[in-house]
This record gives C-alpha cells, sequence and structure tokens, in this order.
C-alpha cells in the first residue's frame, strides 16, 4: 500500500491509499481519481516528504497497514454486499439507465455498471449524478454476467 497526497486543479489537497505505486498513473489519465471536494478529475501528485525508518519501525508499520488492509477489505466486503443486495447491475448500458432514471422515463433505483470515461463526462454534464465505483467494491458475482 503507498498513500499519496493529491492535488485537483482547483488546489484542493487530499490523500489516496493505492495498492502499488503504478495505479495512479494508471488510474488518472483515465479520469478516475476525483476530488472529495469539487469532484474533478484533473489531479495530480503533491510534494511529499520521504519516510525513513529503522527495521523495529519498518515492521511496526508493516503490522499496521496489514491490520488497516484486513479493515478495508472486510469494509468493502460489506459496500459489496450492499451493492449487491440494493442495487441492480446495468452492464454496459449504464448511461443510458442513468440518463433515463434521471430524466424520469424510468422509475428511480439505485443502479451500477459500466460506462467509459466520456460516457461518465456526458453525464455529470447533464447533471446526472454519478460517482466511479472501484473495482475493490464491485460485486464480482453481477459484473460477470454482462
Amino acid at each position: 500500500m503507498i498513500k499519496y497526497t493529491l492535488i485537483c486543479e482547483k488546489a484542493h489537497d487530499f490523500e489516496i491509499w493505492f495498492s502499488k505505486s503504478s495505479d495512479f498513473d494508471e488510474q488518472a489519465p483515465k479520469g478516475l481519481i476525483e476530488c472529495p471536494y469539487c469532484r474533478s478529475t484533473k489531479v495530480e501528485k503533491g510534494i511529499m516528504a520521504p519516510n525513513v525508518s529503522t527495521s523495529r519501525k519498518k515492521d511496526a508499520i508493516a503490522s499496521k497497514q496489514a491490520k488497516a488492509a484486513q479493515m478495508m477489505n472486510k469494509a468493502a466486503a460489506k459496500i459489496r454486499k450492499e451493492i449487491e443486495d440494493n442495487c441492480d447491475y446495468v452492464g454496459a448500458k449504464f448511461a443510458d439507465e442513468a440518463r433515463a432514471i434521471h430524466y424520469g422515463e424510468k422509475p428511480e433505483r439505485a443502479i451500477y455498471g459500466e460506462a467509459s470515461p466520456d460516457e461518465a463526462a456526458d453525464l455529470h454534464n447533464e447533471g446526472v449524478e454519478i460517482a466511479p465505483l472501484p473495482d475493490i467494491l464491485s460485486p464480482k458475482s453481477k459484473s460477470k454476467q454482462n
């Protein structure tokens, strides 16, 4: 796990944990990282100071990180279950379904699925409230159906 301090185009700074250092480089250009304050997807890494530690500190940090990862995995499992139990999986039709619900053409309900960055941007520009769902929170059984 690695923690980055990020800054959005409106100078909001926030921290995000990644599984590995290359995750930011892969996700940021795709617009998958969003500022929690203004929802901007134009983010960059902030200045970070290195953390120098002894082997005892490293062991303590590793133990804390393992416990934190375990807690995050348990929380993610609960969220996945909640999504699976209370939301409809619409697959690649997400943008069309979200738009139809927004405009009252279909009954309001919680949905999840896949949308390209362009589709997500179009929905955002239309005022359709959406949020990216990280893979770790996506119910695997339903995401494989389509």
